[in-house]
C-alpha cells in the first residue's frame, strides 16, 4: 500500500470534504522553494506551504539551530519556569516591534495567539470591573478556528454551525476610499451604542478573505479613533508579519501602533508550530495585584518550547540579514503585477509587498467556492506548482529565497493557465 493510500485510509485533513477529494500528494522532501513527492516529481512551493515558509525548506540555518538545541533540551513546563532560547526571542521580538510593545505571551500557532489576545483583552477590562464584551473586526475578516478567533471572523458556511456560541462582534466593511465616510460613521455608532472591548484587524490585508487589500491611512484613522475612546487595537499579524508586505510588519505602515500583535506562521521560518502575543504595558499591569483571581489562567502543555524558540531565533537573523533579499522579490512580483495587469481574463490585480493577487473573471460572483477554483488548482500542480486559489482568486506567496527562474516559472503556468480560459 503506497503513501497515498495510507493516508486515505486513516487521516483527516483540514479544510477537505473527503467524499469529494482526491488522494494527498505524499511529499517525501523539501529544499528551498521546492517539494519532491513519492515518485521524484517537484513542486514549487508557490504559496510558502500555507504561508509559513518564508526561507525555504530544510533552511540549513533553521535546521542547524534545531539540531543543536535538541541535544540541550527539548521542552520544560514553562509556568515556574525559563530557559534561554524563550527569553532571547522575546528580546529579538522586542527589538523589532514598536517601541509599546512591552511583554510576550508564547502559545502554539496563530488561532491560538489570537485566542490569547482576546482573552486578554476581556480580561483587562473584567479586572478593573468594567464588563466590555463587544470586540469590532472587519467584514470577510478570518482570524482562526479556535472559538474566540472564530468569532472575530467573517461569519457564514465555516462557522455557521457554531454562531450560537461566538462572542459579541459588530463588523464593519474594509474600508475603501469610496466607503470610507460610511465605515468611520458605522465605526463609531458601535462604539456609543455597545461596550467595546477591542477592535481586532488584519492590517492592510485581509488573507483568506480573498487577499483584499486597503489602505494604511483608514486603518489608522480607525486606530486614532479606537484610541480616543480607549479601546484596545490588536493587529494580527500572523500573515503579514516578518517580512510579507515588504516592511518586518504591516503596522510599520502606520503611524497609529496597536497595542496587542498576534504573530506566527514564518516566525519559525516554517519548521515549527508556535504563536505569539505581545502587549503593552498597561495592559500586563492591569494583570499584576495581590490577588491571584487576576492571573491570566491560560497556557499551552508546549507553551515557548525550547525547540520552536531555536528555529524562531534562527529564523529571526536570517529575517535581519535577508532584507536586500526580499527587497528583491518585492521587485520581481511588482514586475509580474504590471504584466498581469494586461490581461483581459482577469480583474482586480493587486501587490502587497511579496505578494501578488488577482481574481479571475467568472460568469459567477467572487466567491470562496466559485467553481473555476478545483480546475485551476488542478492544472497547476499538474504542472508542477503548488498554487492553492481562493475561489477565483489566484495568489502568488512564495518564500523570500526563490530563485528568479522559479518565480518566472511559476508565471509562465499561470499565463499557461489564464491562455486556456
Amino acid at each position: 500500500m503506497n503513501l497515498s493510500e495510507r493516508d486515505k485510509q486513516h487521516i483527516w485533513h483540514p479544510f477537505t470534504q473527503h467524499q469529494l477529494a482526491p488522494n494527498n500528494i505524499p511529499i517525501v522532501r523539501g529544499r528551498g522553494a521546492i517539494l519532491f513527492d513519492e515518485h521524484g516529481k517537484e513542486y514549487i512551493d508557490a504559496v510558502s506551504s500555507w504561508w509559513t515558509n518564508i526561507f525555504g525548506h530544510a533552511n540549513p540555518e533553521i535546521a542547524d539551530a534545531i539540531k543543536k538545541q535538541v541535544d540541550i533540551l527539548e521542552h520544560v513546563i514553562f509556568a515556574g519556569f525559563t530557559h534561554q532560547p524563550a527569553i532571547e526571542l522575546a528580546e529579538n521580538l522586542l527589538s523589532i516591534l514598536p517601541k509599546n510593545q512591552a511583554k510576550i505571551f508564547f502559545s502554539d500557532n496563530g488561532s491560538t495567539s489570537v485566542e490569547v489576545a482576546i482573552k486578554m483583552t476581556m480580561q483587562f477590562w473584567y479586572n478593573q470591573n468594567k464588563h466590555k464584551k463587544t470586540f469590532i473586526a472587519f467584514k470577510n475578516a478570518y482570524h482562526g478556528d479556535t472559538f474566540g478567533a472564530m468569532s472575530v471572523g467573517a461569519r457564514g458556511v465555516f462557522n455557521s454551525a457554531f454562531e450560537p456560541f461566538a462572542l459579541d462582534v459588530a463588523f464593519v466593511d474594509v474600508p475603501t476610499n469610496e466607503n470610507f465616510e460610511k465605515v468611520i460613521a458605522d465605526f463609531k455608532q458601535i462604539i456609543q451604542t455597545k461596550d467595546v472591548a477591542g477592535f481586532i484587524f488584519e492590517p492592510l490585508l485581509l488573507g483568506s478573505g480573498g487577499m483584499l487589500l486597503y489602505d494604511s491611512k483608514h486603518l489608522n484613522s480607525l486606530i486614532e479613533i479606537a484610541k480616543s475612546e480607549q479601546i484596545i487595537c490588536i493587529a494580527d499579524e500572523v500573515l503579514t508579519g516578518f517580512g510579507r508586505t515588504g516592511k518586518i510588519f504591516a503596522t510599520d505602515y502606520l503611524h497609529h501602533k496597536p497595542d496587542i500583535f498576534c504573530l506566527s506562521k514564518g516566525i519559525t521560518g516554517g519548521f515549527l508550530p508556535l504563536g505569539i502575543t505581545t502587549c503593552t504595558q498597561t495592559i500586563f499591569d492591569a494583570f499584576l495585584s495581590e490577588d491571584k483571581l487576576k492571573t491570566f489562567f491560560h497556557g499551552h502543555s508546549y507553551t515557548a518550547n525550547p525547540l520552536a524558540c531555536a528555529a524562531a531565533n534562527a529564523s529571526f537573523k536570517l529575517l535581519i540579514s535577508s532584507q536586500e533579499k526580499i527587497q528583491e522579490l518585492v521587485d520581481w512580483q511588482q514586475e509580474f503585477y504590471l504584466h498581469l495587469q494586461k490581461n483581459k481574463k482577469i480583474e482586480n490585480v493587486r501587490q502587497l509587498g511579496t505578494i501578488v493577487a488577482f481574481d479571475v473573471k467568472t460568469d459567477k460572483t467572487s466567491s470562496y467556492f466559485n467553481s473555476i477554483r478545483d480546475f485551476l488548482y488542478d492544472n497547476f500542480i499538474q504542472r508542477g506548482v503548488i498554487l492553492r486559489p481562493l475561489g477565483n482568486t489566484v495568489y502568488v506567496m512564495p518564500p523570500y529565497i526563490i530563485s528568479k527562474e522559479e518565480l518566472q516559472q511559476i508565471y509562465v503556468v499561470i499565463d499557461e493557465m489564464l491562455d486556456l480560459l
